[in-house]
Protein backbone atom coordinates (compact mmCIF):
# COMPACT_ATOMS: atom_id res chain seq x y z
CA UNK A 1 0.00 0.00 0.00
CA UNK A 2 2.61 2.36 0.66
CA UNK A 3 4.38 1.66 -2.70
CA UNK A 4 1.16 2.49 -4.17
CA UNK A 5 0.84 5.55 -2.75
CA UNK A 6 4.11 6.96 -3.69
CA UNK A 7 3.73 5.73 -6.96
CA UNK A 8 0.26 7.15 -7.88
CA UNK A 9 0.01 9.13 -4.69
CA UNK A 10 -2.41 12.29 -5.96
CA UNK A 11 -4.35 9.50 -8.20
CA UNK A 12 -5.01 7.37 -5.39
CA UNK A 13 -5.74 10.64 -3.12
CA UNK A 14 -8.30 11.72 -6.04
CA UNK A 15 -10.16 8.56 -5.40
CA UNK A 16 -10.01 8.14 -1.84
CA UNK A 17 -11.17 11.44 -1.50
CA UNK A 18 -14.31 11.02 -4.16
CA UNK A 19 -15.35 7.30 -2.50
CA UNK A 20 -15.30 9.02 1.14
CA UNK A 21 -17.27 11.77 -0.30
CA UNK A 22 -19.51 9.77 -1.91
CA UNK A 23 -20.50 6.96 0.36
CA UNK A 24 -22.05 9.55 3.48
CA UNK A 25 -23.44 11.47 0.94
CA UNK A 26 -25.21 8.40 -0.98
CA UNK A 27 -26.78 6.99 2.13
CA UNK A 28 -28.16 10.24 2.63
CA UNK A 29 -29.91 11.41 -0.24
CA UNK A 30 -31.07 7.29 -0.51
CA UNK A 31 -32.93 8.35 3.00
CA UNK A 32 -34.01 11.38 2.51
CA UNK A 33 -34.91 11.19 -1.05
CA UNK A 34 -36.09 7.12 -1.31
CA UNK A 35 -37.57 6.37 1.79
CA UNK A 36 -38.50 9.96 2.52
CA UNK A 37 -37.13 10.08 6.30
CA UNK A 38 -36.66 14.05 7.61
CA UNK A 39 -33.87 12.78 9.57
CA UNK A 40 -30.90 10.29 9.12
CA UNK A 41 -28.82 7.93 11.29
CA UNK A 42 -25.68 7.11 9.64
CA UNK A 43 -25.94 2.98 8.55
CA UNK A 44 -29.13 2.95 11.59
CA UNK A 45 -30.85 0.90 9.47
CA UNK A 46 -28.74 -0.53 6.86
CA UNK A 47 -27.65 -4.28 7.53
CA UNK A 48 -24.73 -4.81 10.04
CA UNK A 49 -22.56 -6.33 7.63
CA UNK A 50 -22.65 -3.30 5.61
CA UNK A 51 -22.08 -1.18 8.61
CA UNK A 52 -18.86 -2.92 9.26
CA UNK A 53 -17.58 -2.88 6.08
CA UNK A 54 -18.03 1.03 5.82
CA UNK A 55 -16.70 1.55 9.17
CA UNK A 56 -13.59 -0.89 8.44
CA UNK A 57 -13.09 1.36 5.41
CA UNK A 58 -12.98 4.69 7.09
CA UNK A 59 -10.22 3.05 9.63
CA UNK A 60 -8.50 1.90 6.73
CA UNK A 61 -8.43 5.30 5.49
CA UNK A 62 -7.45 6.67 8.58
CA UNK A 63 -4.37 4.47 9.24
CA UNK A 64 -3.73 5.67 4.97
CA UNK A 65 -4.11 9.03 6.03
CA UNK A 66 -1.39 8.77 9.03
CA UNK A 67 0.90 7.02 6.94
CA UNK A 68 0.70 9.96 4.43
CA UNK A 69 1.20 12.21 6.77
CA UNK A 70 4.54 10.30 8.14
CA UNK A 71 5.91 10.23 5.05
CA UNK A 72 5.41 13.68 4.23
CA UNK A 73 6.88 14.81 7.80
CA UNK A 74 10.25 12.13 7.08
CA UNK A 75 10.39 13.77 3.05
CA UNK A 76 10.25 17.57 4.38
CA UNK A 77 12.91 16.44 7.48
CA UNK A 78 15.20 14.82 4.83
CA UNK A 79 14.58 17.79 2.13
CA UNK A 80 15.53 20.14 5.51
CA UNK A 81 18.41 18.36 6.45
CA UNK A 82 19.85 18.08 2.92
CA UNK A 83 19.50 21.63 2.98
CA UNK A 84 21.64 22.54 5.87
CA UNK A 85 24.03 20.45 4.68
CA UNK A 86 24.41 21.43 1.38
CA UNK A 87 24.36 25.58 3.16
CA UNK A 88 27.20 24.10 5.22
CA UNK A 89 29.38 22.96 2.64
CA UNK A 90 28.81 25.90 0.64
CA UNK A 91 30.12 27.99 3.84
CA UNK A 92 32.96 25.77 4.39
CA UNK A 93 33.84 26.56 1.02
CA UNK A 94 34.30 29.84 1.49
CA UNK A 95 36.85 29.98 4.06
CA UNK A 96 40.33 31.05 3.54
CA UNK A 97 40.12 31.82 -0.50
CA UNK A 98 41.54 35.28 -0.27
CA UNK A 99 44.35 34.09 2.37
CA UNK A 100 45.10 31.09 -0.74
CA UNK A 101 45.13 33.99 -3.45
CA UNK A 102 47.39 36.68 -1.60
CA UNK A 103 49.91 33.43 -0.43
CA UNK A 104 50.24 32.52 -4.16
CA UNK A 105 50.79 36.57 -5.14
CA UNK A 106 53.62 36.74 -2.65
CA UNK A 107 55.08 33.51 -3.73
CA UNK A 108 54.50 34.90 -7.53
CA UNK A 109 56.91 37.77 -5.79
CA UNK A 110 59.05 35.98 -3.76
CA UNK A 111 60.27 32.88 -6.43
CA UNK A 112 63.11 34.71 -8.32
CA UNK A 113 64.62 36.24 -4.65
CA UNK A 114 64.19 33.10 -2.72
CA UNK A 115 63.98 29.67 -4.54
CA UNK A 116 64.32 27.77 -1.44
CA UNK A 117 62.04 29.87 0.67
CA UNK A 118 59.29 29.87 -2.08
CA UNK A 119 59.59 25.80 -2.00
CA UNK A 120 59.06 25.46 1.58
CA UNK A 121 55.96 27.91 1.34
CA UNK A 122 54.69 26.05 -1.28
CA UNK A 123 54.85 22.88 0.26
CA UNK A 124 52.98 24.31 3.41
CA UNK A 125 50.33 26.15 1.13
CA UNK A 126 49.77 22.57 -0.51
CA UNK A 127 49.03 21.04 2.79
CA UNK A 128 46.50 23.75 3.90
CA UNK A 129 44.77 23.46 0.75
CA UNK A 130 44.34 19.62 0.89
CA UNK A 131 43.22 19.64 4.07
CA UNK A 132 40.26 22.53 3.00
CA UNK A 133 39.76 20.55 0.34
CA UNK A 134 39.28 17.32 1.71
CA UNK A 135 38.78 17.43 5.54
CA UNK A 136 36.61 20.66 5.15
CA UNK A 137 33.70 18.85 3.34
CA UNK A 138 33.75 16.20 6.40
CA UNK A 139 31.20 16.63 9.23
CA UNK A 140 33.13 16.75 11.82
CA UNK A 141 37.26 16.29 12.42
CA UNK A 142 39.41 15.34 15.28
CA UNK A 143 40.45 18.28 17.32
CA UNK A 144 43.93 17.29 17.20
CA UNK A 145 43.58 17.13 13.46
CA UNK A 146 42.27 20.76 13.97
CA UNK A 147 45.16 21.79 16.29
CA UNK A 148 48.09 20.43 13.39
CA UNK A 149 46.06 22.65 10.58
CA UNK A 150 46.42 25.46 12.79
CA UNK A 151 50.17 25.06 13.27
CA UNK A 152 50.65 24.93 9.50
CA UNK A 153 48.75 28.27 9.24
CA UNK A 154 50.98 29.67 11.28
CA UNK A 155 54.10 28.41 10.66
CA UNK A 156 53.61 29.47 6.86
CA UNK A 157 52.48 33.29 8.37
CA UNK A 158 56.02 32.92 9.65
CA UNK A 159 57.98 32.25 6.42
CA UNK A 160 56.02 34.85 4.52
CA UNK A 161 57.09 37.73 7.23
CA UNK A 162 60.20 39.80 7.14
CA UNK A 163 59.18 40.97 10.79
CA UNK A 164 59.44 39.50 13.76
CA UNK A 165 56.06 38.35 15.55
CA UNK A 166 55.56 36.64 18.75
CA UNK A 167 52.98 33.99 17.63
CA UNK A 168 52.08 31.39 20.91
CA UNK A 169 49.79 28.18 20.68
CA UNK A 170 48.97 26.56 23.55
CA UNK A 171 46.41 23.78 24.02
CA UNK A 172 45.56 21.36 26.95
CA UNK A 173 43.14 18.62 25.88
CA UNK A 174 41.99 15.92 27.63
CA UNK A 175 41.51 13.72 24.31
CA UNK A 176 42.86 14.10 20.76
CA UNK A 177 40.41 12.08 19.58
CA UNK A 178 37.49 14.76 20.49
CA UNK A 179 35.35 15.91 17.71
CA UNK A 180 34.74 19.07 16.56
CA UNK A 181 33.57 20.77 13.18
CA UNK A 182 36.80 21.47 10.23
CA UNK A 183 37.85 25.11 9.90
CA UNK A 184 35.87 26.99 12.48
CA UNK A 185 38.81 28.10 14.40
CA UNK A 186 40.86 29.56 11.51
CA UNK A 187 38.32 32.14 10.76
CA UNK A 188 39.23 33.87 14.13
CA UNK A 189 43.00 33.12 13.66
CA UNK A 190 43.01 34.16 9.91
CA UNK A 191 41.34 37.61 11.35
CA UNK A 192 43.72 38.33 14.27
CA UNK A 193 46.79 38.23 11.34
CA UNK A 194 44.47 40.14 8.63
CA UNK A 195 43.41 42.79 11.23
CA UNK A 196 46.53 43.11 13.34
CA UNK A 197 49.92 42.00 12.43
CA UNK A 198 49.49 42.68 9.07
CA UNK A 199 49.10 46.37 9.86
CA UNK A 200 51.90 46.21 12.27
CA UNK A 201 55.48 47.21 11.83
CA UNK A 202 57.01 45.76 15.26
CA UNK A 203 55.72 44.01 18.41
CA UNK A 204 52.96 41.95 16.83
CA UNK A 205 51.69 39.23 18.61
CA UNK A 206 48.71 36.74 18.02
CA UNK A 207 48.23 34.63 21.37
CA UNK A 208 45.95 31.74 20.97
CA UNK A 209 45.04 28.88 23.67
CA UNK A 210 42.76 25.83 22.90
CA UNK A 211 41.13 24.01 26.26
CA UNK A 212 38.88 20.93 26.05
CA UNK A 213 37.53 18.46 28.43
CA UNK A 214 34.37 16.13 28.07
CA UNK A 215 32.07 18.83 28.25
CA UNK A 216 33.13 21.62 26.20
CA UNK A 217 36.23 23.39 24.04
CA UNK A 218 37.13 26.73 24.73
CA UNK A 219 39.33 28.43 22.09
CA UNK A 220 41.19 31.91 22.56
CA UNK A 221 43.09 34.42 20.27
CA UNK A 222 44.02 37.65 21.51
CA UNK A 223 45.90 40.25 19.05
CA UNK A 224 47.33 43.50 19.14
CA UNK A 225 46.19 45.90 16.63
CA UNK A 226 46.33 49.41 15.09
CA UNK A 227 43.54 50.81 15.95
CA UNK A 228 43.80 53.37 13.02
CA UNK A 229 43.41 50.63 10.53
CA UNK A 230 40.46 48.30 12.00
CA UNK A 231 37.39 48.12 9.62
CA UNK A 232 34.39 49.55 10.08
CA UNK A 233 32.10 46.46 8.99
CA UNK A 234 31.87 43.18 10.58
CA UNK A 235 33.76 41.05 7.73
CA UNK A 236 32.30 38.51 5.41
CA UNK A 237 34.33 35.66 7.80
CA UNK A 238 32.53 36.20 10.50
CA UNK A 239 29.32 36.45 9.46
CA UNK A 240 30.00 32.67 7.73
CA UNK A 241 31.29 31.44 11.08
CA UNK A 242 28.35 32.76 13.06
CA UNK A 243 26.22 30.77 10.07
CA UNK A 244 28.12 27.72 10.57
CA UNK A 245 27.98 27.87 14.31
CA UNK A 246 24.30 28.33 13.83
CA UNK A 247 23.37 25.32 11.75
CA UNK A 248 26.27 22.83 13.05
CA UNK A 249 25.70 24.03 17.09
CA UNK A 250 22.63 25.13 17.56
CA UNK A 251 22.43 26.72 21.70
CA UNK A 252 25.51 24.82 22.18
CA UNK A 253 28.40 27.51 21.13
CA UNK A 254 29.19 31.36 22.44
CA UNK A 255 31.24 33.31 20.78
CA UNK A 256 32.41 36.69 22.32
CA UNK A 257 34.67 39.29 20.97
CA UNK A 258 35.91 42.73 22.41
CA UNK A 259 38.61 45.37 22.84
CA UNK A 260 40.81 46.38 25.48
CA UNK A 261 43.01 49.33 24.60
CA UNK A 262 45.22 47.97 21.76
CA UNK A 263 44.17 44.03 22.09
CA UNK A 264 41.49 42.15 20.41
CA UNK A 265 40.58 38.91 21.91
CA UNK A 266 37.80 36.78 20.63
CA UNK A 267 36.74 33.34 22.28
CA UNK A 268 34.08 30.89 21.20
CA UNK A 269 32.89 28.20 23.44
CA UNK A 270 31.66 24.79 21.81
CA UNK A 271 29.38 22.28 24.39
CA UNK A 272 29.76 19.06 23.68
Amino acid sequence: MISILKRHNWLLAKILVFISIAIPLGITLYEIVVLGKNSVVFLGDFHPDLAIVVMIYYVILLLVGMIWVVLQLKSLLKLKNENKKNELLHLQSQVNPHFFFNMLNNLYGMVDKDTEKSKALILKLSDLMRYSIYEGEKSVVTLEEEINYLKNYIELHKMRYYKEIDVQLSYEIEDDSTKVMPLLFIILVENAFKHGVENLRADAFVHITIKSDANRIIFKVQNNFDADELPVEKGIGLKNLQRRLELAYPKKHHLTRKKEASVYTAQLELLQ
